[in-house]
């Protein structure tokens, strides 16, 4: 990893994230590539699906819609083990996700005036799953929950063809699906799946959804955006990132497996160390080296730990760490110092913040009960992580009777005429024009 000093510099916002720039020129790149794949998909449906796969995944001729039997024999010969540890992430995350769905609140702004707040799930999800480098049933998990737990009644999972399982979706992932009672799977990836799921493929039985939701490489994170105004989606979960901020109370040898632990899902994942020890920048960046060199993807890791989007900051003081981490927005954030929870306290800008030596980013990947779906490329900033939040529409329903109406009809008249539209005030003066109550379109007293 390389070492950027800043010490005894004053920069700005827009300075500090050039010092550690993301993997731009890919991202550009992504969306372009997605932007055609998804309009493939939107004109020419599983024929272009069914190329892709060829193309991508190496597999032609595979189910894309996976009968029930497939998911129900990956529930069958699922490893105990890891059947268990899915069951608690998924209570976990149910228990998590159930607070943030907020009760109705009416408020009452006077007799006979309220407007009650409430929040609507949509109609139907499309789930993305990931299945490239890694398998990712945990995000199965991470998806499907808070859909369900937001009151979403219909759910579409997509993840992509296994050549090495014959064409079909992997089993593990199958399984999860078959936990949480989803049968609804489709064996596709990428951003044609992103397409698929947005647009439809009437041949497939697959109908539009609502939201897409779900991580993936920069591909996937581009198709979002390729589809968004067709359809909502969560944040661009794209390639993974991790930003340590660490002083001389950190352990140099966990500080090194955190980094290493996030470099290990892609060559374009991002690790960032901030401190202001260089004692600890230099025990950190020897323990990087010891231990990605030992670990089993230590290709993938030497690459993204190499790349220009990974690095280790020095900096004057935390306060400046601090301020680095606001301004980059990263996905995780792991607080090692003094006083963690006080620094994550001032810490505003971040999908997740992990406080102490005993809360890594691995597990909230799986156990936490927290999300592991986060905004990437510094939308942390101004978007939230995967939530049943996500799945909610914000309703205002708005009940006036006519001694509260009545109240406020001078003032909504004095408003429609100061902005040239009448027919707003006259909309309220009709209903008034007698005074034997409300009039019907004719004049008459209703």
């Amino acid at each position: 990893m390389r070492t950027i000093d800043l010490r005894g510099r004053s920069l700005r916002v827009a300075e500090l994230l050039a010092v550690v720039p993301r993997a731009a020129e890919a991202r550009a790149t992504a969306l372009h590539v997605a932007a055609e794949i998804v309009e493939d998909v939107r004109v020419r449906g599983e024929e272009a699906l069914r190329e892709q796969a060829g193309r991508f995944d190496r597999v032609t001729d595979h189910a894309i819609r996976v009968p029930a039997d497939h998911i129900a024999d990956a529930v069958a010969s699922l490893d105990p083990e890891v059947r268990a540890a899915l069951e608690e992430a998924i209570r976990r995350v149910r228990e998590a996700s159930a607070a943030q769905v907020p009760a109705p609140r009416t408020t009452e702004l006077g007799p006979g005036a309220r407007v009650t707040q409430r929040w609507q799930p949509v109609s139907r999800v499309g789930v993305y799953v990931p299945g490239g480098k890694a398998v990712y049933p945990s995000s199965v998990v991470m998806n499907v929950v808070p859909a369900q737990v937001a009151g979403v009644r219909s759910v579409a999972l997509a993840s992509p063809a296994q050549a090495d399982h014959d064409g079909r979706v992997h089993p593990t992932i199958l399984a999860a699906a078959g936990l949480l009672g989803v049968d609804e799977v489709y064996a596709m990836g990428g951003a044609g799946a992103i397409g698929a799921l947005a647009h439809g493929v009437p041949s497939l039985g697959l109908d539009p959804v609502d939201v897409v939701s779900g991580p993936g490489n920069n591909f996937v994170a581009a198709a979002k955006r390729a589809v968004a105004g067709v359809v909502g989606t969560d944040s661009e979960a794209g390639a993974t990132e991790i930003l340590i901020i660490a002083d001389d109370t950190a352990d140099p040898r966990l500080v090194a497996y955190d980094l290493v632990s996030q470099a290990e899902h892609d060559e374009q994942a991002s690790a960032v160390l901030v401190t202001p020890s260089a004692r600890l920048a230099e025990a950190v960046a020897a323990e990087v080296e010891r231990v990605g060199s030992a670990t089993r993807h230590r290709e993938r890791v030497a690459a993204a730990l190499a790349g220009e989007q990974s690095a280790i900051v020095l900096v004057d003081d935390l306060d400046a760490a601090e301020s680095f981490s606001n301004a980059y927005a990263p996905e995780h954030l792991e607080i090692h110092v003094a006083d963690a929870a006080a620094s994550a306290a001032r810490c505003t800008s971040a999908g997740a913040v992990f406080v102490g030596s005993y809360a890594p980013v691995s597990l909230g990947d799986y156990l936490a009960g927290s999300n592991h779906v986060l905004p990437t490329g510094g939308q942390a900033r101004y978007a939230a992580g995967l939530g049943s939040h996500t799945f909610l529409r914000p309703q205002q329903v708005i009940e006036y009777d006519r001694a509260a109406l009545a109240q406020v009809r001078d003032g909504i008249v004095a408003l429609a005429e100061a902005e040239a539209l009448p027919a707003h005030g006259e909309a309220i003066t009709a209903r008034f024009a007698g005074d034997q109550g409300p009039q019907d379109l004719s004049g008459a007293s209703a």
